[in-house]
């Protein structure tokens, strides 16, 4: 199947039993048994829910990888994730990762043991330099969020199993629709599912494929034992957006496309932080690895007053947390999205008070250029 195709063929279509074409939301928590142990396939909703399993079974065909799991948010995505390892082990991730992923690693999951290192894993000498003999896998969000830089996932791959660690990949910026690391060499992917793949600002989950049986059954295990799952109706909704996610995707990365060309040559623009431009350090391994660039990008404004009064001006961009809606959003990192993490931690990455954050929507480009415009002006 093509993308677009099996973005509405891909897992479970309808219902079997009925003939609708949509899958049914299984309101339920628990099922009759015919006797102890013996069921149809599911016991307690926990465990297993027939329209969180349509909606794993959707992602896993997504992201080619063997099982999918859907989880209450992102965050509990990635605990689940790092509940995969055990205390004494260690974990490199990105420097500039999401700021909740940085302060579950640094505030929460340290206090169980699980050591973790922030490195530049666009440098892969940085990444090699870092691995420990207690070093478990290395961890990639790419594009990462919100200086969109971006990680070569064959190759951390390679490396990685050079050193018999696994590869964790964030794919919430590109989406399977762009990029598919399993694919590149990856073994878990994980996603905001928040974000592009329900597309409205509607419902809050996390996704996760592995790729192969054994990750499968000990991220069963954790999801089972810790109970962190994703509801029926958040997951009818989930389902219900991945339809139209390529349509979106492709309209998302229209209008970044020419928004980032307006404001590289905008006198007021310090920076512009896009992997479509020519000029990003990583312009060439994203244009090998994805299918397309997204709808994020960053400028910078030069100072924090000055960021506050574009945010005060804009009228089609909504100051709001959250990315990969419909409707445009901005946000200022330092102050909102990455707030956790120390200043000179941030002054030391790029994320400067100045730093602003877009998520293109899919409005008229003319419409956002000229919101942008007015406020730079």
């Amino acid at each position: 199947m093509k993308r677009k195709t099996k973005l509405i063929h891909g897992g479970i279509s309808g219902d079997l039993h009925t003939g609708a074409v949509s899958v049914p939301i299984y309101q339920v928590s628990t099922y009759k048994q015919e006797g102890v142990g013996v069921h149809k396939g599911y016991e307690y909703s926990r465990t297993g829910n027939p329209t969180r399993f349509a909606l794993e079974e959707l992602i896993k065909d997504l992201e080619e990888g063997r099982r999918g799991f859907a989880f209450g948010s992102g965050m509990a995505a990635i605990t689940a994730v790092m509940m995969l390892f055990n205390s004494g082990d260690h974990v490199i991730l990105t420097d500039d990762v999401y700021g909740g992923t940085y302060r579950i690693m640094t505030r929460v999951l340290n206090r169980l043991g699980i050591e973790s290192t922030f490195v530049d894993t666009t440098d892969l000498n940085r990444v090699e330099e870092a691995i420990q003999p207690n070093t478990k896998a290395i961890y990639i969000e790419t594009p990462t969020n919100p200086l969109l830089k971006v990680t070569d996932i064959a190759a951390t791959a390679k490396l990685a199993k050079q050193h018999q660690l696994y590869l964790i990949v964030d794919n919430t910026f590109n989406t399977p629709y762009w990029q598919n690391p399993l694919r590149l060499g990856a073994d878990i992917v994980l996603h905001s599912a928040t974000k592009y793949l329900g597309g409205h600002s509607d419902v809050v989950a996390g996704l996760v494929v592995v790729n192969d049986d054994r990750l499968a059954t000990d991220l069963h295990f954790v999801q089972n034992s810790t109970g962190g799952i994703l509801g029926p109706q958040d997951s009818w909704l989930l389902i219900r957006g991945i339809k139209t996610l390529g349509l979106r995707m492709e309209a998302h990365e229209a209008n970044a496309r020419q928004i980032a060309d307006f404001l590289v040559k905008h006198p007021s623009v310090k920076k512009v932080y896009y992997p479509g431009l020519e000029s990003h350090p990583q312009h060439e391994i994203a244009k090998r690895q994805s299918a397309g660039f997204g709808g994020m990008l960053s400028f910078d404004v030069g100072s924090g007053e000055k960021a506050a009064e574009i945010l005060k001006k804009v009228k089609y961009f909504t100051l709001a947390e959250s990315l990969g809606a419909v409707e445009s959003l901005i946000s200022v990192p330092a102050r909102m999205t990455h707030a956790s993490i120390p200043k000179d931690r941030r002054e030391e990455l790029g994320i400067t008070d100045g730093l602003i954050r877009i998520s293109v929507g899919i409005e008229d480009a003319e419409d956002l250029i000229e919101d942008l415009a007015n406020a730079l002006d």
